[in-house]
């Protein structure tokens, strides 16, 4: 594990705190551990299948087992961590067929989201949302995959803030934690973040013109699309996970 704690000002961290729901929690230990800990699955310097040495952790923060086992236990409950009896806890491992199937579920779900922003999302949002599709451009433009990784978390966030269901978005906001780490098996495949991009473009442009079909068939597309690379890059059934740009 890497000796660097999270930062109580880094953006990345806090977007993984919403998402986790622990401004919620009263235990700022928790926080600190359950974030540190799912950034570092997210990003791959924890990989899927090592064991979480509760005693290391404890070390670590200085603190006692306690706070640990309980942000662990929040990770377990996001599909982040597996805790098995007289077992370590470790980081989750996804099979091909379980990848399958998050995403067929993602794919109708986004599909609605998309919908409901072409129903609900004011001119503003469709501003701030062509906003982030530029800033994510320029970050491909350099080949940044880790930094165009976090800017389209960040939009897919407003897009299910802006559906205006709050019901859709705490769904996405679950199934969002586990996809993420599978995000990033899709844009490491080759040629992934150009056609990503590209297809950002198109589904903006859908939004702006209100055409609710064709937003919601483009966005179901870039889960498609996600999968395929996924099943391409990982034929032989075994998932293979691209080591973090700062190991």
């Amino acid at each position: 594990m890497s000796t660097e704690q999270v930062g109580s000002g880094d953006e990345q961290a806090q977007r993984l705190a919403r998402l986790l729901r622990l401004p919620e929690r009263r235990e700022p230990a928790v926080a600190e551990v359950a974030t540190w800990v799912g950034l570092g699955i997210i990003e791959g310097r924890l990989s899927p299948g090592q064991d979480l040495n509760t005693v290391e952790l404890a070390r670590r923060f200085k603190s006692s087992r306690t706070p640990i086992r309980e942000a662990l236990m929040v990770l377990e409950q996001e599909g982040l961590v597996e805790i098995k009896a007289r077992r370590r806890p470790r980081v989750a491992t996804f099979s091909l067929d379980e990848v399958r199937q998050m995403y067929a579920v993602r794919q109708h779900l986004l599909s609605l989201v998309a919908r409901l922003i072409v129903e609900h999302a004011t001119d503003d949002q469709l501003a701030e949302l062509r906003d982030d599709v530029e800033a994510m451009n320029a970050v491909a433009a350099k080949g940044d995959t880790d930094g165009y990784f976090w800017k389209h978390v960040a939009w897919q966030e407003k897009l299910t803030e802006y559906s205006g269901n709050p019901t859709l978005k705490g769904i996405m906001d679950t199934l969002a934690l586990r996809t993420l780490i599978l995000r990033r098996l899709s844009l490491h495949a080759p040629t992934s973040l150009a056609e990503s991009i590209r297809w950002q473009e198109q589904i903006q442009d859908a939004f702006e013109a209100r055409d609710a079909e064709l937003a919601g068939l483009l966005l179901a597309r870039t889960a498609r699309a996600a999968l395929r690379s996924i099943e391409q890059a990982h034929a032989d059934g075994e998932l293979r996970w691209p080591e973090h740009a700062g190991a």
